[in-house]
């Protein structure tokens, strides 16, 4: 999973970056201090990971990672080529959802690019930007088909209404993501590599003292956010900050004083799979404990060839026990002696934290 960090210049973006992947961006109070995207690759938390590791004492402990990609802020014109523009919408591009941080925080010694905080203003700043950009993309693409279309090929005359709805529903300043098509047309849409066909997450970053409570500003994100069908998070980017610096010990007890239960990171592995329709299946032995991500509603072979593709090729069966069910009864040994380790055929649906080994011929 690949996440792309924006927003507008002087919001927290890069703050909450560098808190969330430790990965030391520059963090500076003017606009565009990141210029050429920072990027992190961050652990996903898992505690199931770290019980089964508990259990084993493997030689390699493997969670799953996301990449978390810290994008140059924007401007008003962006797609025009203000700011960093051209260059800030294709390294959005290449991400698999969008993490747009808002700035729900007052505070007279950090400039506000448009001078003054109004989340919703700069929620609509940044996706007009992507709007505008994608009407761009549609526009030229639909020349081109219209073109390629006096040859009399009929696949160039659906593309021409397909560009066209895209056209409008963009021009009524709605988002692609939000539009109905079939299965078919959406995998055309994908190659077109359009913005606002990205998931989005909308982190509401507020101050140190208002953790715990919920701002009128948060109130408009999360009230936006329903109707766009968007995930949001409220996170305060000072206090990941701090928590960045803790060992696990402390940070749990920080967390606790202030009274949230999770850190950003947290919040947002978890907004993330669900955005993507992401789960994690787990492997355990003496050799390695790691977890495993793919798509909800993937079948036993196909997670197998995650593993490797001879998995896949030579499946034979999975053999699993879900974690939970690992957890009641104590050990792997407990489960094999009263039959809770089943053993599923090629149409098995694997679920978020089954615990398998896979059976194949080489």
């Amino acid at each position: 999973m690949k996440l792309g960090v924006i927003g507008l210049p002087n919001v927290g973006k890069s703050t909450l970056f560098n808190a969330i992947t430790q990965a030391g961006a520059q963090a500076a109070n003017y606009p565009f201090c990141t210029i050429e995207p920072n990027v992190g690759v961050v652990a996903v938390p898992d505690e199931r990971l770290d019980v089964l590791a508990k259990m084993y004492s493997p030689e390699k402990y493997t969670p799953a990672v996301i990449e978390f990609v810290d994008i140059a802020g924007l401007v008003r014109g962006a797609y025009r080529g203000e700011g960093l523009g051209n260059k800030f919408l294709s390294h959005i591009r290449e991400v698999d959802a969008v993490v747009h941080v808002v700035r729900c925080f007052e505070d007279d010694n950090i400039v506000h690019v448009d001078g003054s905080v109004d989340p919703l203003r700069d929620m609509e700043t940044i996706n007009i930007e992507l709007i505008f950009a994608d009407l761009d993309t549609v526009e030229r693409r639909l020349d081109k088909a219209k073109k390629s279309a006096k040859s009399g090929d009929k696949k160039y005359l659906h593309e021409i209404e397909l560009c066209e709805r895209i056209k409008a529903h963009l021009e009524a300043q709605q988002p692609v993501r939000s539009m109905e098509m079939t299965d078919d047309e959406r995998e055309e849409v994908r190659q077109m590599f359009l913005l606002t066909t990205k998931p989005v997450i909308y982190a509401a970053n507020i101050a140190e003292d208002e953790v715990g409570a919920e701002s009128e500003n948060v109130k408009k994100v999360k009230a936006q956010a329903r109707k766009e069908g968007a995930e949001v998070i409220v996170v305060s980017a000072k206090v990941e900050e701090e928590l960045a610096s803790l060992s696990p010990e402390e940070k749990a007890e920080f967390l606790q004083e202030l009274g949230i239960g999770e850190s950003g990171l947290d919040k947002l592995v978890k907004a993330g799979y669900r955005l993507l329709g992401l789960i994690s299946f787990l492997t355990a032995g003496s050799k390695e404990v790691r977890a495993w991500t793919i798509e909800r509603g993937t079948k036993a072979p196909q997670a197998a060839g995650k593993i490797h593709t001879d998995f896949e090729r030579g499946f034979i069966r999975a053999e699993v026990v879900h974690y939970d069910t690992l957890i009641e009864n104590g050990t792997m040994q407990t489960c094999k002696e009263k039959g809770l380790i089943r053993s599923e055929g090629k149409e098995y649906v694997m679920q978020d934290g089954d615990i398998v080994v896979f059976r194949f011929n080489v």
